[in-house]
C-alpha cells in the first residue's frame, strides 16, 4: 500500500469512527468526545490496563471519551441502549421517574416475552387430521399484562431530545449518585433489556462510553472485570429481571433476594454450547437474553427439537424426573445469549420451598419433551425451526408471509401499504423464501428490536410491550442509525426533498437535506389493520407471529 493509499485508509476510518459517535455530538450538554483513542492512551485508564496491544487495538474503535456539562440528562428510563459507561471524572445522579422533577418519556416499559412459550399450561395435543404440532397454552396474557400506554413525542420548533439509558433498581423517590470509577449501563447493553431509570450529571463529568461488541470482548477476556460486572449486576437489577420473568413473577421480594445470591451468570457467544447431551445434568438454566437452539443425536448427526427464548429455561425434565441424571439434549446458544444458571442442589431448594413453581416446571418439562418427540418423528419441522433460527424469524410478533403458489405478483400489497402511508411504501416485496412462502422485507415487531438502541432521539420507540415498533416523524433526524441496526433490512430511508431550518437544534442539522427513516406500522393509526393483507386480492399475504403460524402456511413437498 503506498503512502497515499496509507493516508486515506486512516482518514476513512477517522470519519467511520466520528460518525460512529455524531449522534451524541448532537446532545445538548454535550461538550464533546474524543478523537479515536490509541492503545497507550486507552492503557491510562485502569479498566483497560490487564489487556494485551491486541485486545485494545480490536477495540478501540467501539470506545471514546465524552465531556458533560452539569445538569446533563443523559438517560431517560424505558428506553434501550448498546453503551456501557463508566465515570472518569465527576458525578452522575440516577433516579426513577418523578424523582428530581424529570418525567420520563419510556417510563414503564416491560421486555417482551413469548407468551406462547413462556407461559407453560399445556393441554394434551389433539390430532383431528394427523399429528399435530404440541403448543403451549397462551396462559396469563404477558403482552397485556405488561403493556404500557403510548407516550407523547414531540419537538418544539425543530429542536431535538436526545436519549441514552442506563440500568438500576431503586426504589422510587430515592435518588443514588455515582462517582469515580462507577460502571452503568452494561447490563442494558449486554443483555437486552429496557433500561429502569433516568440518569443526569450532577457535576461537570468525564465519561468513558463503551460500545456492546467492546464490551462483550472485555468481559470474555477478563475474570476480574466480568466478577466486577456480575457483582453490580447482583447489586442493580438481577432481583428486578427475576421478578419479571414469568417463572418467578409471584414470588416474594425476599424470596428473589435471596435466590440472586446463589445463582451463577453466564454469557455465551453465538454457537457456544452450555450443556451437551450425555454429560451429568447438574444445573437449572433460565435465558435472560437471546435464543438457545436444543440438539439431539438423530442418526449419525443431530436435529433441532426446539429452542428457548428470553424467560424460558433448561434442565426441569433432568432434574425432576427420576432416572434423568444426564442432559436429553444439547443446548448451543444463537449469536450472544444471557443466562442464570442454578446449581442443581439449589434448585432442589427452590421446587421444595416453592410448589406453584414446581408445578409450572413440571409443565414445562412435559412440553419440552412432547415437542422433541414430534420434531423426531417430523424431521421437516426441525429443518424449520432451524431456519427459523437463522433467519430470525423466532424474533417477530409480526411477520409477513406471502404464498407464492398463489400469488400472481399484482403488487397489490405493496400498492395498499404506498396509499396508506402518503404514497411512501413501508416494505419491498422481496426477501428470503421457504419452500412455498416468501419472508417479505417488511418489520418483524421484534420480541428484541435492536433498531431501538441507540436511536438518538428516541424517534423509534414501542406503542406499548407486545405491540408494534412506532417511527415518530416528528422526531426521526434521518441519522440512519435504526436502518443499520435492523439486521432484516426491513427499515428504507427516504429523501423528503427538503431542508433542515436554519434554526434547528442541533445545529450540525441546519441546511442539510432532511431524511426520514420509515418502517411496516402495521397500519396502527388506520383502524382497519395491515393494508398489504387486506387488500392482497388473492388471499396469499399474511401476518405470522409464532413458527406455529408458519407451519400452517407450509406446502411440504411428497
Amino acid at each position: 500500500m503506498s503512502e497515499a493509499e496509507f493516508g486515506k485508509t486512516q482518514l476513512k476510518q477517522l470519519e467511520q469512527y466520528k460518525d460512529r459517535w455524531s449522534s451524541l455530538g448532537a446532545q445538548t450538554g454535550l461538550i464533546g468526545t474524543s478523537d479515536q483513542l490509541s492503545v497507550e492512551q486507552l492503557r491510562e485508564f485502569e479498566i483497560f490496563q490487564d489487556y494485551d496491544d491486541k485486545i485494545l487495538e480490536k477495540i478501540r474503535q467501539d470506545v471514546s471519551v465524552a465531556t458533560w456539562q452539569e445538569g446533563a440528562v443523559l438517560f431517560e428510563e424505558g428506553t434501550y441502549v448498546d453503551l456501557a459507561f463508566f465515570v472518569v471524572e465527576g458525578e452522575v445522579e440516577v433516579f426513577l421517574q418523578g424523582v428530581a422533577g424529570v418525567a420520563a418519556p419510556g417510563a414503564g416499559a416491560r421486555p417482551i416475552f413469548d407468551s406462547s412459550r413462556t407461559v407453560v399450561s399445556l393441554p394434551a395435543p389433539s390430532k383431528p387430521a394427523g399429528e399435530e404440532k404440541p403448543t403451549a397454552a397462551r396462559g396469563t396474557d404477558i403482552a397485556a399484562a405488561t403493556a404500557v400506554p403510548k407516550t407523547e413525542r414531540s419537538r418544539p420548533s425543530g429542536t431535538i431530545t436526545f436519549l441514552a439509558t442506563m440500568d438500576f433498581d431503586l426504589p422510587r423517590g430515592v435518588a443514588t449518585r455515582l462517582g469515580p470509577g462507577e460502571f452503568f449501563g452494561e447490563i442494558g447493553a449486554l443483555s437486552g433489556w429496557p433500561q429502569s431509570v433516568t440518569a443526569r450529571t450532577a457535576t461537570p463529568c468525564r465519561l468513558l462510553q463503551i460500545r456492546t461488541p467492546a464490551l462483550r470482548v472485555l468481559k470474555r477476556k477478563s475474570s476480574a472485570l466480568t466478577e466486577r460486572l456480575d457483582k453490580l449486576y447482583r447489586q442493580r437489577s438481577l432481583s428486578a429481571q427475576l421478578k419479571n420473568t414469568p417463572l418467578f413473577s409471584t414470588c416474594s421480594d425476599i424470596f428473589l433476594e435471596a435466590l440472586k445470591e446463589v445463582v451463577d451468570l453466564v454469557s455465551c457467544e453465538g454457537g457456544e454450547v452450555i450443556v451437551e447431551e450425555g454429560d451429568a445434568a447438574d444445573a437449572f438454566y433460565l435465558v435472560r437474553s437471546g435464543f438457545v437452539k436444543l440438539l439431539q443425536r438423530f442418526g449419525e448427526g443431530e436435529l433441532v427439537v426446539s429452542y428457548l427464548s428470553k424467560g424460558m429455561t433448561l434442565g426441569e425434565s433432568e432434574l425432576l424426573i427420576d432416572g434423568l441424571d444426564s442432559w436429553q439434549v444439547t443446548a448451543v446458544s444463537v449469536e450472544n445469549a444471557e443466562l442464570v444458571r442454578l446449581p442443581k442442589e439449589m434448585f432442589g431448594q427452590l421446587v421444595r420451598n416453592q410448589p406453584e413453581i414446581e408445578a409450572q416446571l413440571w409443565r414445562s418439562a412435559a412440553d419440552r419433551i412432547r415437542e422433541a418427540g414430534y420434531s423426531r418423528r417430523n424431521i421437516a419441522y426441525s429443518e424449520f425451526t432451524q431456519v427459523a433460527l437463522d433467519q430470525g424469524l423466532v424474533q417477530g410478533n409480526s411477520i409477513l408471509a406471502i404464498d407464492l403458489n398463489s400469488c400472481t405478483r399484482c403488487d397489490d400489497c405493496v400498492k395498499a401499504c404506498a396509499d396508506t402511508h402518503e404514497g411512501r411504501p413501508r416494505f419491498v416485496r422481496e426477501g428470503n423464501k421457504y419452500e412455498n412462502l416468501l419472508i417479505a422485507k417488511s418489520c418483524y415487531q421484534c420480541r428484541d428490536p435492536v433498531c431501538l438502541v441507540g436511536c438518538p432521539t428516541g424517534a423509534i420507540h414501542r406503542s406499548g410491550a407486545g405491540d408494534e415498533v412506532l417511527i415518530d416523524e416528528e422526531i426521526c433526524i434521518g441519522c440512519a442509525t435504526c436502518y443499520r441496526n435492523c439486521p432484516y433490512d426491513a427499515i428504507v430511508m427516504h429523501e423528503t426533498g427538503i431542508a433542515w431550518p436554519e434554526d434547528a437544534v442541533p445545529t450540525g442539522l441546519r441546511g442539510k437535506d432532511q431524511k426520514l427513516a420509515s418502517k411496516c406500522d402495521l397500519c396502527a393509526d388506520t383502524g382497519h389493520g395491515p393494508a398489504c393483507v387486506s387488500n392482497c386480492p388473492q388471499g396469499c399475504a399474511y401476518r405470522v407471529g409464532t413458527l406455529e403460524e408458519f407451519e400452517k402456511l407450509l406446502v411440504r413437498r411428497v
